[in-house]
């Protein structure tokens, strides 16, 4: 049976994503900083929950000790993420730049650093990092796509970072499957439930990416169409 951990799984894209693998069979870990909604999304769905805050060393290692003393881990999505403050450029300060990067960029870093000698126990070690056509160049400049009409600098910066670490490990750990999944403008939380896709659509290119088996290409970027644009 595969094992997934998922970061930031008590609401949205995690959530769902977590339902949909833990239909598929898979054991699904549901990470998430509060204690309250975290359990109460694990105990919903029939997960298992783990306090996990991507921001916190000590909490990520902790989770990591429970995983490991659990029987191992064979796939990690990193989910967790923060838009940042809806700010107009020029009031943007360093302290939003270090809490947006902190989760959306640090957080991978941290997260992969403590689940990593876990992962290399899987013989299906898979590593799916949730990023965003807001990171990508060519959607940006693109005026047929929604991703050309938004200006959020270190929200999208923040996702181009974590395109770019996934294409990096993915070439420094060739044993690891290792995929960025753009989930689309979905209906979420997060864009105050404005997207136009249902929160289904948006885990599309997550759930593919972490059902693989560990086969496949790795350093790829995808959306629920199939290869996206870097």
């Amino acid at each position: 049976m595969t094992t997934t951990l998922i970061t930031g799984a008590n609401k949205g894209l995690g959530y769902e994503t977590a339902r949909r693998l833990i239909e598929a069979g898979h054991t699904v870990w549901m990470g998430a900083r509060d204690e309250v909604r975290g359990r109460e999304a694990a105990e919903t769905l029939g997960g298992q929950f783990v306090q996990l805050d991507v921001t916190s060393d000590s909490s990520v290692e902790a989770a990591a000790k429970t995983v490991a003393a659990a029987g191992g881990l064979d796939v990690l999505i990193n989910n967790a993420g923060i838009p940042g403050p809806q700010a107009a450029p020029e009031d943007l300060t360093a302290a939003d730049a270090e809490a947006v990067y902190g989760t959306n960029v640090v957080g991978i870093v941290r997260t992969v650093h403590h689940f990593l000698p876990i992962l290399r126990g899987s013989d299906a070690a898979t590593v799916v990092n949730v990023t965003s056509g807001l990171g990508s160049f060519h959607s940006v400049h693109d005026p047929e796509r929604i991703e050309s009409t938004v200006v959020m600098p270190l929200y999208t910066s923040s996702k181009s970072a974590v395109t770019m670490l996934t294409v990096q490990y993915a070439k420094a750990f060739p044993e690891l499957r290792i995929n960025a999944a753009d989930p689309g403008y979905t209906a979420t939380d997060f864009n105050g439930r404005q997207g136009t896709q249902t929160v289904s659509e948006g885990t599309d290119a997550i759930v593919e990416l972490a059902t693989r088996g560990g086969t496949g290409p790795t350093g790829t970027f995808i959306d629920r169409s199939g290869t996206a644009s870097f």
